[in-house]
């Protein structure tokens, strides 16, 4: 196995995580200080610094101490292209489902009221 392939799982896992998607969406929007991130996202302070640490870690966000302050940013655009692409195919998915769906369901003139 290579290091790429090491390096790409490595970035998946701290992504597989729907908070972590959440805060990587809202980093796409640009650099916000953890405390404002966390309130933003409705979670404590703490839970969004164990998160933004997985993703650090990863090299998905990058941090700058500002004072008191840690302001946290996406490391490289591309990431949030990816799960731009990632999310589109689901989207284009549910559709699908959504179309086999009605197209399996028998017209509304052919449902007959039970009484």
């Amino acid at each position: 196995m290579d290091e790429i392939a090491t390096m790409q799982a490595d970035v998946l896992r701290a992504l597989a995580h729907p908070r972590r998607l959440q805060i990587m969406h809202r980093l796409a929007g640009g650099p916000v200080e953890v405390g404002t991130l966390a309130a933003e996202l409705g979670m404590s302070q703490p839970n969004a610094s164990q998160h933004l640490a997985v993703m650090r870690t990863a090299g998905v966000v990058e941090a700058e101490r500002i004072g008191r302050e840690v302001r946290y940013r996406i490391s490289d655009p591309d990431v949030v292209v990816a799960c731009g692409l990632m999310r589109g195919m689901l989207e284009r998915r549910i559709d699908r489902l959504a179309g086999l769906s009605e197209a399996s369901r028998p017209p509304a003139s052919e449902l007959q009221p039970t009484r």
